[in-house]
């Protein structure tokens, strides 16, 4: 006996209804603002509070920075941009900034330039070894900067470039270029082999293959790598303290615990100041290229 064709179509299963009701408790008002909007706007508070306070304390006067028993700490009555004119105004501020620009960049393009040479040797040039060396390399991003510096501050102190910003620049990629590596090596795996195989039929050299073919396609990826280079050569301290002693040469994270801290007081306006003008630079980086970030750290390319 042969099914008719509405037995069959009733028989088969309705996964777009399906679909439909499992998401359907969304729809309830209740529900959607337990399980969505709560969370959504606890994440929010917990990762805007930091920029919240910074800007609440750069623009408060000296009088409610320092009596906390007659001013609420969450909010400002008076507010005044003296601590901001003071920061910029009256102190090498700029200079710190131009300087923490400098070397942020400088080390970060030398870095991914060698990590694009190394996780492609690694990941696309097949050869006994290739695993193990990945390893490695990754094993060294592990080992922490400040066991690091003692013996670098030898050589930097050895080929006189000890208070210049070619030490910075010459020993951050110590510790970026393990981790862009080893990122790149897992976005280059995602890239098709035939496409390179093709290429190499067609008598590409290989050099060619990375520049017209892989550095293409790998663009999210790059762009993860650079992002997170530059956010730790900005962010860094322990290097910067070590190398850099003159006020003029100084980096932006240094500079401002040393030079608006006198002793035990506390200059909290101008140092809250200096960090909010401090992070706009990686705010706006971050901001228009959250979506390759992203794309980097949760896709891939597609045969």
């Amino acid at each position: 006996m042969t099914a008719t064709t509405a037995d069959l179509n009733a028989a088969k299963p309705q996964s777009g209804s399906d679909a439909s009701e499992g998401m359907s408790y969304l729809e309830n008002l209740p529900r959607k603002v337990v399980t969505v909007y709560v969370p959504l706007i606890i994440i929010m508070i917990v990762l805007l509070f930091p920029f919240y306070w910074m800007v609440i304390t750069s623009i408060k006067p000296d009088a409610q920075l320092l009596d906390l028993q007659n001013s609420n700490p969450l909010w400002v009555t008076e507010p005044t941009l003296r601590h901001v004119h003071k920061l910029l105004f009256d102190s090498n501020y700029p200079t710190w900034l131009w300087n923490t620009m400098l070397v942020a960049v400088c080390a970060t393009f030398l870095s991914i330039f060698a990590s694009v040479l190394a996780a492609y040797a690694i990941v696309r040039i097949r050869y006994k070894g290739a695993a193990t060396v990945g390893g490695l390399i990754f094993l060294a991003y592990l080992v922490p900067p400040s066991i690091l510096f003692i013996p670098l501050s030898t050589i930097i102190y050895a080929y006189g470039l000890f208070d210049t910003p070619f030490a910075l620049i010459l020993t951050y990629p110590t510790i970026l270029i393990p981790f862009c590596t080893w990122l790149l090596m897992g976005y280059f795996k995602t890239i098709p082999y035939e496409l390179e195989e093709c290429a190499l039929v067609d008598g590409a050299s290989r050099w060619q293959i990375l520049v017209k073919i892989i550095l293409p396609l790998a663009v999210p990826g790059l762009i993860s790598a650079f992002i997170f280079a530059f956010t730790l050569c900005w962010n860094e301290f322990v290097y910067a303290l070590t190398f850099i002693s003159s006020n003029h040469n100084k980096t932006v994270p240094v500079a401002i615990i040393s030079e608006f801290v006198d002793g035990d007081v506390f200059r909290w306006g101008s140092l809250m100041a200096g960090a909010l003008v401090g992070s706009l630079p990686l705010v706006i980086l971050y901001a228009f290229f959250v979506e390759h970030y992203v794309s980097a750290m949760t896709g891939a390319v597609k045969e």
